[in-house]
């Protein structure tokens, strides 16, 4: 392959994508993960197993089985990058800054697209959130955080341009006429919205009329199911009285919003709060309070939190089509299973898919328009499959307007035609 490419990387919150282009050819996805269903996505997971090459995807998750959980898991680590307060971590002895973790997982699919292309490729179209925080300073940060980690994979050359963007490069291929359209991607860790004018012309950035979005997605879903219907089995009600103390207290909220996300669970493994949980323990005032602190410190010491959060991800999805279900999860000494219809789910998620779609009606607020005067609503990102967010999408716009894009791929093909027109300049 003698052509010069540019990579496309789409970097997601739970699975990530690379494309690659010639100045004549889009080429096929990499098959970054030959193990999986689709080895075109690869999970964004790491798992880094003591005296071991770290490993990734699916491999990452048999690792962290077969090994009883005796090594670091990573997944969800693209929420931290608007995050000041995340400088870095301790794995294996070493401490590992945000940006070599990023890094270290973009370097990996690089090398494995460029075995697979046969080339040495320094040169990347980035997807990256509207927004990765509302406030400015934060989101400006991940940006910072993303191009550095981007530098430490080997890119030399670093563009990078809106996820629901780079969306809407493939569906002006289906148009007729110009139209106005609403590129929503509902994924793990964010919602993005752009408001754009379309055609099958050449894009032009002046074509966006608005870019917004929130840091509130699927991955919040899933935390508004775990709070409501599964922490209680890991101690949020729990009750207790400190020794020589009259006055019974309950678990602090601290405590149990480190439980209710995906990516702050493994804090709980600190050596302060593992000491403060065993005291909590024995300060419980019933059996069951006690068996159920039980069940957490099991749940933390076999970092068992991963495989939590799939059984509530799984029931999410069964939602989608069933008016109930169950969370079921079991481990030798966990037992969980809680019923979950379809209106506790809306209920529980209420405050989540709030803030998502506040910021699309702020998003068609700063393009000057209504619903009504949206032609196409173009869906990317599993998370658009989720029940509460189709309906309120349907209270906003009727169903001939919704157009539901393949959830994997349609951004890193629209990053792809992005890059070719990049060589083609």
């Amino acid at each position: 392959m003698s052509q010069p490419l540019i990579y496309a990387i789409d970097f997601g919150t739970s699975n990530s994508l690379l494309g690659a282009a010639a100045a004549d050819t889009l080429h096929e996805l990499a098959p970054l993960d030959p193990s999986a269903v689709d080895p075109q996505v690869l999970r964004s997971l790491m798992y880094f197993e003591p005296k071991r090459p770290v490993v990734f995807g699916l491999e990452a998750i048999h690792h962290y089985t077969d090994t009883s959980m005796s090594g670091r898991f990573l997944r969800s680590f693209k929420r931290f990058l608007p995050m000041k307060s995340f400088e870095n971590t301790l794995i294996e002895g070493r401490l590992w800054s945000l940006e070599e973790i990023v890094g270290r997982f973009l370097r990996e699919m690089r090398e494995r697209a460029n075995t697979h292309y046969g080339q040495d490729v320094e040169s990347v179209v980035m997807g990256r959130p509207a927004a990765f925080s509302e406030d400015a300073d934060a989101d400006a940060l991940a940006q910072s955080r993303l191009e550095s980690a981007a530098k430490i994979a080997g890119f030399k050359y670093i563009e990078f341009l809106p996820e629901p963007v780079a969306a809407a490069y493939r569906y002006r291929h289906q148009m007729k006429k110009e139209e106005v359209v609403l590129v929503a991607d509902f994924g793990g860790g964010t919602s993005d919205y752009t408001v754009l004018k379309l055609s099958q012309n050449t894009f032009k950035p002046q074509d966006v009329l608005a870019i917004g979005g929130a840091p509130v997605a699927g991955d919040a879903l899933d935390a508004s199911l775990m709070k409501n219907h599964v922490a209680r089995n890991f101690g949020s009600e729990v009750s207790y009285r400190v020794p020589f103390g009259s006055n019974v207290l309950q678990m602090p909220k601290g405590i149990i919003s480190y439980l209710n996300s995906t990516a702050h669970i493994n804090f709980l493994n600190s050596r302060e709060n593992r000491e403060f949980l065993a005291r909590v323990k024995s300060w419980s005032l019933d059996s069951e309070d006690r068996r159920v602190m039980e069940q957490l410190a099991s749940l933390l010491e076999n970092q068992l939190g991963f495989s939590v959060f799939e059984a509530i991800e799984a029931a999410k999805r069964v939602l989608s089509d069933k008016e109930k279900t169950e969370i079921v999860f079991t481990y030798p000494d966990i037992k969980i299973r809680e019923p979950v219809t379809r209106k506790q789910f809306r209920s529980d998620s209420e405050d989540e898919v709030s803030k998502i779609f506040a910021a699309l009606d702020a998003t068609l607020q700063r393009a000057g328009l209504k619903a009504d005067d949206i032609d196409r609503v173009c869906c990317t990102g599993g998370t658009a499959k989720a029940l509460v967010i189709r309906e309120q999408l349907l209270k906003r716009f009727d169903e001939t307007r919704l157009e539901n894009f393949r959830n994997f791929t349609s951004i890193v093909e629209g990053l792809s035609e992005r890059a070719q027109q990049i060589l083609q300049a």
